[in-house]
């Protein structure tokens, strides 16, 4: 710093007049100089107060207005990638807090089996509490893909055990569920059992055997001899293999609904007879709900009419529909009441019995 005045004293009068020039400038050099402090100071000491922090606040929904706890919530700033981080209550609710006002932020949401949502930029005002909707979070199409992609899997894992199901080891069992959590079998593995059925060894002949017996009752009205045992197999085949292909397959696809015999195996003997006689009559939908059974009562009837387009012309007409109709759906009475009672004990290979 420059030197300071040296304020003294002259006795004479030019002595005076100086002093008082220099009493002057040291006053005023003092002035200076407070004045000077005085701004550094108020520079150094005096600050304006902090803007008020403001508040984002919502509840996590999915598009079906119910609500999802547990949800993620993080609030970002992305010019600094500053973060605030919460998760949502059990009433979906959540408060984000200490935001600071003038700074643009994006809300991401995110939980598990949702697909994520992001907000547009947000900025708060000093103290602000702001209320966010329309963050409404949708099922995750990757999740939905993966369970339907489960299901089909365990469904082919049930068939495939089902496949092996034989009663005495022999003969094939396959439409029966001893499995309580099954799960609705696809179009594709309605026809697969179809068709596993209609070639079995069994199942042909069993059709050959039915063919000796009406040979030899000579029913229906063909000739004698190896020809008429011939078209006796194939009328007496191929009954058999489109009833279970229209009534096991083609209609259960069409109508959504199981042709499998769902084994009841609890309650009193009365509740398990009940169900199995309504078994022709009553199945189960893809959905899991009991319904009438279009399925097998059309596949009877179904598989009737066609055989008066290779019956002799002496044996067809609606009494051929309706009895053969009828003798089958008979038959499915017996063996529904058959697998409640007897078959399950003589059935190998059958799992997720009660």
């Amino acid at each position: 710093m420059s030197q300071s005045l040296k304020c003294d004293t002259e006795p004479n009068l030019f002595g005076q007049y100086v002093s008082g020039w220099r009493d002057v400038a040291c006053l005023t050099q003092s002035v200076v100089l407070l004045f000077i402090s005085t701004i550094c100071l108020g520079a150094q000491e005096i600050v304006g107060p902090e803007p008020q922090a403001g508040s984002i606040v919502g509840i996590v929904m999915d598009s079906n207005d119910g609500v999802i706890p547990g949800a993620t919530i993080v609030a970002e700033e992305p010019s600094s990638g500053e973060q605030h981080t919460i998760t949502s209550d059990e009433r979906g609710w959540f408060e984000l807090k200490e935001l600071r006002p003038a700074v643009p932020y994006q809300i991401a949401i995110s939980a598990q089996g949702f697909a994520g949502w992001t907000s547009p930029a947000i900025t708060l005002k000093p103290g602000e509490h702001f209320l966010l909707t329309d963050n409404r979070l949708k099922i995750s199409t990757v999740e939905t893909s993966v369970t339907a992609v489960f299901a089909e899997e365990l469904a082919l894992e049930q068939v495939k055990a089902e496949e092996k199901q034989r009663v005495l080891g022999v003969i094939p069992n396959f439409y029966v569920v001893y499995d309580r959590n099954a799960v609705p079998l696809t179009t594709k593995l309605k026809f697969r059992l179809a068709l596993k059925a209609t070639t079995e060894v069994v199942t042909i002949g069993a059709a050959a055997f039915l063919a000796g017996i009406n040979q030899a009752a000579d029913t229906p009205a063909y000739v004698q001899g190896a020809k008429g045992y011939g078209q006796r197999f194939g009328a007496a085949y191929i009954t058999a293999a489109t009833n279970i292909l229209i009534g096991g397959a083609v209609l259960p696809s069409l109508l959504h609904q199981d042709p499998r015999y769902f084994y009841q195996g609890t309650g009193s003997k009365k509740s398990r007879a009940l169900h199995a006689i309504s078994a022709p009559f009553v199945a189960k939908a893809d959905s899991g709900r009991w319904q009438f059974n279009y399925s097998s009562v059309g596949g009877d009837l179904a598989s009737a009419a066609l055989s008066n387009t290779y019956y002799p012309s002496s044996n067809r007409g609606p009494g051929l529909v309706f009895g053969n109709a009828a003798i089958t759906t008979a038959g499915r009475i017996a063996n529904a009441l058959a697998q409640e009672f007897i078959l399950r004990r003589l059935t190998s290979h059958s799992k997720g019995q009660n």
